[in-house]
């Protein structure tokens, strides 16, 4: 029996969907893996020290750094991270229908936004069960030269969890901040973020 070229096209069409289809299916487990490791630790918190910095990180130097799996569905993770006194962070991870997106939700102490806030980026690949790269997106690089922060329109932002650390890091040329937490030793639950109930 002999094939056509006609259908050995189409064979080969259906192939390579197929291919693209478990691919794509297996970056998504792969992204849901790594939330669901994330989510595991739901109300928990965990105390952190900075593990490569500058003098740009001179705020984080000598204050306690805690994390706080604080609010937790089946889409969207909001872990505040308190830097001593200031409680205006908390970092937002949400799925998309593309992957995953981190923001930086920014807030003063009566609640209301921060002028830089909001700000982060969408996953360009499916990553690791473990590491997740979050690359600045256009609506931030608008947003940090609207507010003189031209150093970051190059920012990328990753998120590791290991079984018994989860780190936060900041790279851009000549940046290379990183702050690690103890995932082994939950700590009093900080108070609540500013602008959060």
């Amino acid at each position: 029996m002999t094939t056509t070229p006609i259908k050995s096209a189409l064979s080969l069409s259906l192939l390579a969907t197929a291919l693209f289809s478990v691919a794509s299916l297996a970056a998504d487990d792969i992204q849901n893996q790594y939330f669901d490791a994330l989510s595991a630790h739901c109300g928990k918190a965990f105390e952190g020290v900075v593990t490569a910095g500058s003098s740009a990180d001179d705020g984080f130097s000598g204050k306690k750094l805690v994390m706080h799996v604080r609010e937790c569905s089946d889409t969207e993770l909001k872990v505040p991270f308190h830097v001593g006194d200031d409680h205006s962070r908390t970092w937002v991870i949400t799925k998309t229908e593309t992957g995953l997106r981190l923001k930086h939700d920014h807030r003063h102490k009566d609640g209301t936004e921060d002028k830089v806030t909001m700000y982060g980026g969408d996953t360009a690949d499916s990553g690791t069960v473990t590491q997740q790269s979050f690359p600045v997106d256009a609506e931030s690089i608008a947003n940090f030269k609207q507010n003189g922060l031209d150093q970051s329109v190059t920012n990328v932002w990753h998120m590791y969890i290991e079984p018994n650390t989860f780190t936060y890091r900041l790279t851009r040329e000549e940046r290379n901040f990183r702050v690690d937490f103890d995932l082994t030793k939950p700590v009093a639950l900080p108070p609540t973020p500013w602008g959060h109930k």
